[in-house]
């Protein structure tokens, strides 16, 4: 048989379709938040516990540190399948206990400090963990959030979910920080177990919406159809990621001072832009929105760059977070066009990998530019790269004015 665009999450919508959507996605929301608390918490801490307690070099913390990106690109077709077969809403619920579980190994670490490799073992498997939990929050909230508002809205879904994972990024490092000050990585440990459940409470009274698979899918299949968007995603998410591992090490080489005022510029850029315009993707149309997104982005890093003052680097990074921020969201709301109803949270899944990607590729491909050409070329590399975005935005409105709409692909059974 072949599966229908419709689904049973439909009717979840239909009723009552004049609710405003941001209030629906607000208890969505507040729950993603609460579960990337403890990703941002150990950003700063876990470096300098595997470091200074640990005695590990810079290879070691590297492997710890980045097995969570590896293990959240692995696992995003697991995740998505499960949030599409077995119901978003266990998804989520899932995600947030098997984060709290990654809580548990870094307490059991704990006890053979006295035996480094063992303990940083234990970490590494913390890592691995937490990161299966972020895939299923991630793709469940997503995947539910469309099915509360629909389709439609799919762009301020994506909006409010990037608010809260970047928000809890913000918070979650000078928070953990004060932890790690008070309470040694015990703090952390402890915090990591008990912060996930607390959003149980928050997510047990949101309306489920009906699973929207009977079988598994390839996750081959679903990446054809948004690999266009995921193309644009993967471009675009460079000037992120030479923002994040780059802007310090510059800051340093100029004698500039402290670089934190340039995370906080482009954090506040960042969730300004979604706050403020986060409906245009789904008003106007994600490609429009992408193409004129992709070139603030690229300004900014051009600014950055080019930059001679501390000055004119932070308003590179305000202008390459805010052009980043509705990036996302555009090239997104062209993916959900592109999925089958039936395997929207794989989907979502599938396009987040491009992001995944693009971060792990980015920083060893810009370390060896900066090796060769000086910290500033990464910037010109970064703007370079975030211009070919451009001409995949191109292509998606090129395609829709050729008369070539984004057909679902509906997928045997």
């Amino acid at each position: 048989m072949t599966h229908k665009h419709t689904h049973p999450a439909s009717s979840a919508t239909s009723g009552d379709a004049g609710a405003n959507p941001v209030l629906k996605l607000l208890p969505l929301t507040l729950t993603v938040f609460i579960g990337f608390l403890t990703i941002g918490m150990q950003l700063p801490v876990l470096p300098l516990h595997l470091h200074d307690t640990l005695g590990m070099g810079t290879l070691v913390i590297g492997l710890v540190v980045g097995a969570q990106f590896a293990a959240a690109l692995f696992s995003r077709s697991w995740a998505g399948n499960f949030a599409d077969i077995r119901g978003t809403k266990r998804a989520v619920i899932a995600g947030l206990v098997t984060a709290a579980c990654s809580g548990l190994m870094y307490l059991v670490s704990l006890a053979f400090v006295e035996v480094p490799v063992v303990s940083v073992w234990l970490l590494l498997l913390g890592r691995v963990i937490l990161a299966m939990g972020e895939s299923l929050i991630v793709t469940g909230a997503l995947g539910w959030g469309i099915g509360l508002v629909g389709p439609q809205h799919a762009g301020k879904v994506m909006a409010w979910n990037g608010i809260a994972m970047y928000g809890a990024f913000a918070l979650g490092a000078p928070a953990g920080v004060f932890l790690n000050a008070a309470w040694g990585f015990m703090g952390i440990a402890v915090s990591s177990v008990f912060i996930p459940l607390l959003a149980l409470l928050v997510v047990a009274n949101v309306t489920a919406v009906a699973p929207t698979a009977t079988r598994r899918t390839p996750f081959y299949q679903v990446l054809g159809t948004v690999w266009t968007p995921g193309l644009g995603l993967a471009f675009c998410s460079v000037g992120f990621g030479v923002v994040t591992a780059f802007i310090a090490l510059l800051f340093a080489s100029r004698g500039w001072g402290n670089s934190s005022l340039a995370f906080t510029a482009f954090g506040l850029a960042f969730i300004g832009a979604r706050l403020l315009f986060g409906h245009l993707p789904d008003k106007l149309g994600g490609a429009q929105v992408a193409l004129v997104c992709v070139v603030i982005e690229a300004v900014g890093l051009l600014l950055i760059w080019g930059a001679d003052t501390a000055l004119v680097a932070y308003l590179g990074t305000a202008l390459t977070g805010f052009g980043y921020s509705l990036a996302f969201p555009g090239f997104g709301v062209e993916a959900v066009r592109r999925a089958p109803a039936q395997t929207r949270s794989l989907a979502m899944g599938a396009y987040v990998a491009f992001l995944d990607i693009s971060l792990g590729l980015t920083s060893p491909l810009a370390g060896v530019l900066a090796s060769g050409w000086g910290i500033e070329a990464v910037y010109l590399g970064g703007a370079v790269t975030v211009a070919l975005s451009f001409g995949v935005a191109l292509m998606l409105l090129m395609g829709r004015a050729d008369g070539k709409q984004a057909v679902p692909v509906h997928y045997k059974s």
